[in-house]
């Protein structure tokens, strides 16, 4: 785990209902390129989400992933989901 997952696997653990983060995400595009794209928004829960994301997988395989559910300032919900790619910075 390099120090930045490190920092944003910390981060995720600690934040409650109201705190306002940045989330930056790397989003891959065809076989190489990778753009990054930036959601910022207040806290409304974060959950393990079960899914079944994989081709060809067993059924009783269980894969989650954790999630942030995020308000935008414009009202908007949206959910964030956490991987190695994703880094997370608390705003005050």
């Amino acid at each position: 785990m390099t120090p930045e997952e490190y920092q944003s696997r910390s981060l995720y653990e600690q934040l409650q209902p109201g705190d306002r983060v940045e989330v930056v995400h790397g989003v891959t595009v065809g076989s190489s390129a990778t753009w990054n794209t930036t959601t910022v928004g207040q806290v409304m829960r974060r959950e393990r989400r079960r899914h079944g994301l994989h081709f060809r997988r067993n059924p009783d395989d269980k894969v989650y992933s954790d999630v942030l559910i995020l308000s935008r300032d414009d009202g908007e919900l949206t959910t964030v989901t956490m991987d190695e790619f994703t880094r997370l910075r608390k705003l005050s």
